[in-house]
C-alpha cells in the first residue's frame, strides 16, 4: 500500500510560513527543529512540510527552481477545502497572501479562488467537490 504522507514547501524562512499557515488557513504546527530549518503542520491525513532553501541545497546538490512571488507560481498547487472560502481568503490576505482569483463559482458547482503565499507558492481555497 502507498500513502501520500506529506508536501514539503522549500521556503526562505520555516518559522515565518508555519506562522503564516497556522494563522492565516488555522492548521496546527507539529514540530519545527530547534536549526528552524524544517518543519511540519498538521492539516488532516497529509501533512505540510517546510524546509529551508539552505537544507534543501543540502539535499539537491544540482539544484531547484525556487519558488518567489516576483515569479509565475509553479504548475501545481495546494488545495484547502472549506464551508466559507470567502471568509479564508479575506483571513489568508489579511495575513499577508497574494490574492490571485477572486472566490468564483464554478459550472460543477464548486466555489474556487486561488492565492499565492509568502514563498509564492498557489493555493487553491474551494468548496467540497459535491459528486
Amino acid at each position: 500500500m502507498v500513502k501520500f504522507g506529506y508536501t514539503i514547501l522549500y521556503v526562505e524562512d520555516v518559522e515565518k510560513s508555519i506562522s503564516f499557515y497556522e494563522n492565516a488557513f488555522g492548521f496546527s504546527r507539529k514540530f519545527v527543529t530547534p536549526e528552524n530549518d524544517y518543519g511540519e503542520l498538521s492539516t488532516g491525513e497529509t501533512t505540510i512540510s517546510f524546509a529551508s532553501k539552505k537544507l534543501a541545497a543540502q539535499n539537491l546538490s544540482e539544484g531547484f527552481i525556487e519558488s518567489s512571488l516576483e515569479d509565475k507560481p509553479f504548475a501545481i498547487e495546494l488545495g484547502f477545502i472549506t464551508d466559507n472560502v470567502g471568509e479564508l481568503v479575506q483571513k489568508a490576505t489579511s495575513f499577508g497572501a497574494l490574492l490571485i482569483k477572486e472566490p468564483a463559482q464554478k459550472p460543477w458547482g464548486q466555489i474556487v479562488a486561488y492565492v499565492r503565499d509568502l514563498d509564492g507558492f498557489l493555493i487553491e481555497v474551494c468548496t467540497e467537490m459535491q459528486g
